[in-house]
């Protein structure tokens, strides 16, 4: 384990001041101690998951994830003190939001939405799930809408 250096010698954290789901559960809202407000979409937070199944273990591995306009926060787990896992109704719940990250994602929602749905099109990708009925004795999908299949 490598060792930390003391906190006045490392980048000032980001701290959050709330962290609330909206009622309908598609919307997280953050505060942070600077003043920064975010209302960050289920739906982008899920496409921007910090977890290897999206992120890959290299930026050549990063996944565009299609169909996931739906998609809503069934729960909002602290870890520690510092991130939030975050469990979404298609049972996703493998990505660790550190309070860096998601002050990012906040602040450069813009360009990463822009990004995102640029992606989508390149890739012939849809934000409307395109998960047809299971037909008996059919299978190749998790019916996520994922495209890990």
């Amino acid at each position: 384990m490598t060792q930390q250096a003391s906190p006045s010698a490392q980048a000032p954290e980001r701290w959050p001041t709330e962290i609330r789901l909206s009622g309908d559960k598609r919307t997280l809202n953050v505060a942070f101690e600077d003043g920064g407000r975010f209302a960050l979409p289920a739906e982008y937070l899920r496409v921007s998951s910090p977890s290897a199944e999206v992120q890959g273990h290299s930026p050549a591995e990063r996944k565009v994830i299609g169909g996931k306009r739906e998609v809503a926060i069934l729960n909002v787990e602290p870890v520690g003190n510092y991130a939030v896992k975050l469990t979404f109704d298609d049972m996703h719940d493998t990505g660790l939001f550190g309070w860096g990250y998601l002050y990012d994602l906040g602040r450069e929602y813009r360009n990463r939405w822009a990004t995102y749905l640029s992606e989508l099109e390149e890739r012939g990708l849809s934000r409307d799930s395109t998960v047809k009925p299971a037909k008996a004795g059919g299978g190749g999908s998790c019916g996520s809408g994922c495209g890990c299949h």
